[in-house]
């Protein structure tokens, strides 16, 4: 793989991490240390999706375990982003079979908090992140995983489907669905200071 290379389902975008996995993979420490620094807000985002808030930061580190180890098996067949998170998707599953394994504590999964834990330069207010939260937990999984790789990680929609493993026409059309479903669910939402009293 080489520096300038460019994913076939990128069209004219260059993989600007694919420099950093080169040099990773040569042995240079700053570059792993770049590379985990250029995604980890991406990837606990996504994992804060997955999994329940106390568990966010342990897969996310999980995550980049795996993601160093693998580094001198990457191809270049995908992009990294790609690959970065169907590690990520594959660590949250991982753990996912491993606690239904064993009993736990009758808890409920917070992704909403680890969401609203993340800053968000120049996003959206604290109400608007828990108003986005709530809607987008309410989604069912596959649509939420879709809606989440591509509205708010930045993948497109051939690199989501490599991460979900399904073809690119499910992802779009989940994505598409999970609109209609954030649609409606925010007509059904009344902000109280707009009541009518």
């Amino acid at each position: 793989m080489t520096a300038d290379r460019q994913h076939p389902d990128s069209g004219a975008r260059t993989d600007v991490l694919a420099p950093l996995v080169d040099g990773a993979v040569r042995g240079d420490a700053a570059a792993v240390t770049a590379l985990i620094r250029a995604t980890q807000r991406d990837v606990m985002r996504f994992m804060a999706t997955l999994a329940p808030t106390a568990d966010v930061e342990d897969l996310t580190q999980e995550t980049f375990i795996r993601v160093v180890r693998s580094l001198p098996g990457f191809a270049g067949r995908s992009t990294v982003r790609t690959w970065l998170f169907a590690i990520a998707r594959r660590v949250a599953a991982d753990h996912a079979r491993a606690v239904s394994r064993r009993p736990r504590a009758a808890t409920l999964p917070d992704w909403e908090a680890a969401a609203e834990s993340v800053s968000w330069p120049g996003g959206p207010r604290f109400e608007e992140q828990q108003a986005l939260a709530d809607l987008i937990g309410g989604l069912s999984p596959e649509r939420r995983d879709a809606f989440v790789l591509t509205q708010v990680a930045g993948l497109s929609y051939a690199e989501a489907a490599e991460v979900v493993g399904c073809p690119i026409g499910t992802i779009r059309s989940r994505v598409a669905r999970a609109r209609d479903d954030l649609t409606a669910a925010m007509r059904d939402v009344v902000p109280a200071d707009r009541a009518v009293g």
